[in-house]
């Protein structure tokens, strides 16, 4: 594994997908790490969360900010700041805030994916909301991600706490 030097701004610019309540910014591109790894910095609206997925990528997140729902393969939990979340690669998952305000996670993406084409790519295909299922399951095919069905609904009552 190698990394170049890299000194990301906080002022990069944003990629916004309102259908799904998502802003996010990429402060650690794949190029950076040879590849191994992606970072991504996300903000969630109140409510909103991505369509249930999966896709060879495992993922870490930390909570900065906000109250999470997560589903992991049927488990779901809920996840506050400070906590992080390990989501294997080929597990179906997906989250939501659950809180009242905007909630903010640090995610890296292993191995390495180029979040700013994916993302500016989703960004397009939910210009006009969120497409009907064949649409996107078009572009997920594209990535090696398989939508598998809405976002997350909060309707499960007392889920488990991951602990710190």
């Amino acid at each position: 594994m190698s990394f170049a030097f890299l000194h990301a701004s906080a002022d990069t610019t944003p990629i916004e997908i309102p259908a799904i309540g998502l802003t996010l910014r990429v402060p650690l591109p794949p190029a950076m790490s040879g590849g191994t790894v992606t970072a991504i910095e996300t903000i969630n609206a109140p409510g909103y969360g991505p369509p249930l997925h999966r896709h060879r990528e495992t993922e870490i997140f930390r909570v900065l900010e906000g109250r999470y729902l997560y589903e992991c393969d049927g488990r779901r939990f809920e996840a506050v700041p400070g906590d992080v979340v390990t989501i294997p690669g080929g597990s179906a998952h997906g989250f939501v805030n659950i809180g009242d305000s905007p909630a903010r996670q640090f995610i890296l993406i292993l191995p390495g994916l180029d979040a700013v084409a994916f993302f500016t790519g989703l960004a397009a295909v939910m210009r006009e909301g969120v497409p009907d299922r064949a649409r996107l399951a078009a572009f997920g095919e594209k990535w090696g991600v398989e939508f598998l069905g809405p976002p997350l609904v909060p309707d499960r009552p007392s889920p488990d706490r991951l602990s710190p």
